[in-house]
């Protein structure tokens, strides 16, 4: 049977390919999935699903690998790891858009983004997945995009990464076509699954447990009504320093940083230090008709962002961003000739920046908030940010809102 004929096309958003056969321990974060639930203040107006799909003809997509428990068995697990697609015009489209990328810290990738720079243009998905799995999602996207769509003899998807080799059997390459097929094949607008789910699905940020986040924002300017989308996949940052609507977060909840589990050798395995080095993708969509060029000065706004959480782009730290705009179909696709395109001034854009600035910043804390307490391999454990906590933490700083949207 063929791979993609396992998950039918807009079946569920979120696909968990395996039993989730993993232990639990015990959680304070039960309720409320989403930072504003909690009171988190925001700035911006966000749409009406605050997530990336708020821009018209956007769908995501995650396949979900959650396998085994105990001691690690390279190539057998335990697994803690996935993918995550999203698409600009949908699955039935080869959906080239106007984009740009930027990287504030390189330690990372991102496939593509050569040919992307000098063409400003993207063509299909992007797929975000753990640091060695990018190879096989690479030729899984190649793959689908032969079957599925009037794909050309060649391609340049673009793919990017986080590490996850704490919690996941990251040297048993567990991340295979059928799981790309599936995050491909599920997507869909309307809501995003965060946290744990796809490609973030072994990630932790400041020490907690995060992984994949969205928010969106509505934009007036130049006379029009725009939407910026923003997802991440959340992996990066030292507790000490994590803030969050600026209240020194990270320094008021010292404890429940990850642990080496029962297996892990004295002295071995890779250390569960709080002061680490981590990586963050980010991917910006937004209906305005931006540039390549503006395209750019928008996406490298996101780098603002992560300063208000409590990054510094660190040493090891792998910061790469991708933005597109899904105005000027027709010019995007566009093979010869002269064509015609609509364009936002320069003195318009301001509204855009600040957009994405929050937008990346919500994305963040969402991923934060949708985190739960995940054990994986050699028994480590990430523990979830407790909610309750957070709550208390920001209304002594008088940074809540006691009434949440």
């Amino acid at each position: 049977m063929r791979p993609d004929a396992l998950y039918p096309a807009g079946a569920i958003l979120a696909i968990v390919l395996t039993p989730v056969l993993f232990a639990a321990v015990a959680s304070s974060q039960d309720g409320p999935a989403r930072a504003r639930d909690l009171g988190v203040p925001f700035e911006g107006r966000p749409g009406p699903l605050n997530a990336i799909t708020d821009v018209a003809g956007i769908e995501v997509g995650h396949a979900t690998i959650l396998r085994g428990d105990g001691e690690l068995r390279v190539g057998e697990g335990p697994v803690r790891t996935g993918v995550t697609a999203i698409l600009p015009r949908g699955r039935a489209s080869r959906g080239r858009v106007f984009a740009a990328w930027f990287t504030l810290n390189g330690n990372g990738e991102m496939t593509g983004t050569t040919w992307l720079r000098d063409r400003g243009i993207l063509e299909g998905a992007v797929m975000i997945t753990n640091t060695h799995s990018v190879g096989a999602v690479h030729e899984a996207t190649i793959a689908w995009a032969q079957r599925n769509l009037e794909a050309p003899d060649w391609s340049l998807p673009v793919v990017a990464e986080t590490w996850d080799g704490f919690l996941n059997d990251i040297n048993g390459f567990h991340v295979r076509e059928e799981h790309v097929f599936a995050a491909l094949d599920s997507a869909r607008g309307g809501p995003v699954e965060e946290g744990s789910v796809g490609g973030g699905t072994g990630m932790r940020t400041f020490g907690f447990k995060a992984g994949i986040g969205t928010s969106s924002r509505i934009v007036e300017a130049g006379g029009g009504r725009y939407t910026v989308g923003v997802l991440v996949q959340s992996n990066f940052g030292s507790r000490r320093l994590m803030t969050i609507a600026g209240a020194p977060v990270g320094r008021e909840i010292p404890d429940l940083t990850p642990e080496l589990g029962p297996h892990d050798r004295q002295g071995g395995g890779d250390g569960a230090e709080d002061d680490r080095d981590g990586s963050i993708i980010i991917v910006a969509a937004t209906d305005a008709p931006l540039l390549p060029h503006q395209l750019n000065r928008f996406i490298r706004r996101a780098s603002l962002a992560l300063g208000r959480v409590g990054s510094i782009a660190s040493n090891g730290s792998g910061d790469i961003f991708v933005a597109f705009s899904t105005a000027n179909q027709e010019a995007a696709h566009n093979e010869s000739g002269v064509a015609s395109l609509e364009n936002l001034a320069n003195n318009d854009i301001n509204p855009f920046f600040e957009a994405i600035v929050q937008a990346t910043e919500e994305s963040i804390v969402n991923a934060l908030v949708a985190g739960r307490d995940m054990v994986g391999v050699n028994g480590r454990t990430v523990y979830g940010l407790p909610h309750d906590r957070l709550r208390d933490i920001l209304r002594r700083y008088n940074r809540v809102v006691e009434e949440p949207e």
